[in-house]
């Protein structure tokens, strides 16, 4: 690569590093890719990382000696992910999302981009000091949610299915109770999609009385695997009535209320932010 004046090396550095989160990266390797000394390459990591922590995007750990390097770690202030929760329930509470059978409506939410990449930003945030191994989701609305965040973490993503994929090879099947219906169903993980012992996040849009994530934490123990967290954006608060079957959750956004003849819905910020 040629040599940049030092203006556009710090952006492209930047960039380098938002590229690339919890990934240690030795000093040799920006010294080779722009054609600089290390001494000059520690006084931009520096710069940027005094940017960083002032504007609240994270921090760059360094790790010193031969096998040393620099790592970015995104992080989201408590203050700027109030600010972005107070928008989500802003849209929650829009008229109308109330569907026929009191299903809320958070398609169009989910399929923003911008808006998943800061929930990502968050969960980041909350579970990244975690020693964890894969983002976990159920193939549902959650897939979003669970992507943006492995993105941010540096972590791969495992789907757990429905229904066995003869693609996926040999499977584990477990049934679990859907807490909300009181039903039946059948949840499958295939053997190649993780490794026994791994350290799990769960993530999920939605949890009602918890019957989901309960049903994954079983499947888990098929593969002597540990859950490190639960994060959900949304949770059904104090509008079920029912027994909850998993408590040990982060939730961004609480259901407050349902006005199922009005169609609309009260939420607030969830209990993340309820220290």
């Amino acid at each position: 690569m040629k040599k940049l004046k030092r203006s556009a090396r710090l952006v492209e550095l930047t960039q380098f590093l938002l590229a690339r989160p919890h990934t240690l990266i030795p000093l040799t390797t920006f010294a080779e890719r722009y054609g600089a000394a290390k001494s000059s390459i520690s006084e931009d990591l520096a710069i940027i990382k005094e940017v960083f922590e002032e504007e609240g995007m994270g921090e760059l750990q360094t790790l010193a000696g031969a096998a040393g390097g620099v790592k970015y770690i995104p992080r989201v202030s408590e203050e700027r992910a109030l600010d972005i929760i107070h928008k989500v329930c802003g849209k929650l509470e829009e008229p109308g999302r109330i569907l026929p059978g009191g299903y809320l409506y958070m398609s169009d939410l989910l399929g923003q981009p911008h808006l998943v990449n800061e929930i990502g930003d968050i969960f980041a945030t909350i579970f990244g000091g975690k020693n964890i191994d894969v983002v976990m989701t159920v193939e549902t609305k959650g897939i979003p949610i669970a992507y943006a965040t492995g993105a941010k973490l540096n972590l791969p993503v495992v789907l757990v299915r429905r229904d066995h994929q003869v693609t996926e090879g040999s499977a584990v099947s477990i049934n679990y109770v859907s807490g909300s219906h009181k039903s039946i169903h059948t949840m499958t993980l295939s053997r190649r999609a993780m490794k026994e012992k791994s350290r799990v996040l769960i993530v999920d849009d939605f949890m009602k009385a918890g019957g989901t994530v309960r049903g994954m934490i079983d499947l888990l123990a098929e593969f002597n695997a540990e859950v490190a967290g639960v994060g959900v954006l949304l949770d059904s608060g104090s509008v079920d009535s029912e027994e909850r079957l998993f408590e040990d959750y982060v939730s961004l956004v609480t259901l407050e209320t349902v006005d199922a003849k009005n169609r609309t819905v009260g939420v607030k910020p969830g209990n993340y932010f309820e220290k």
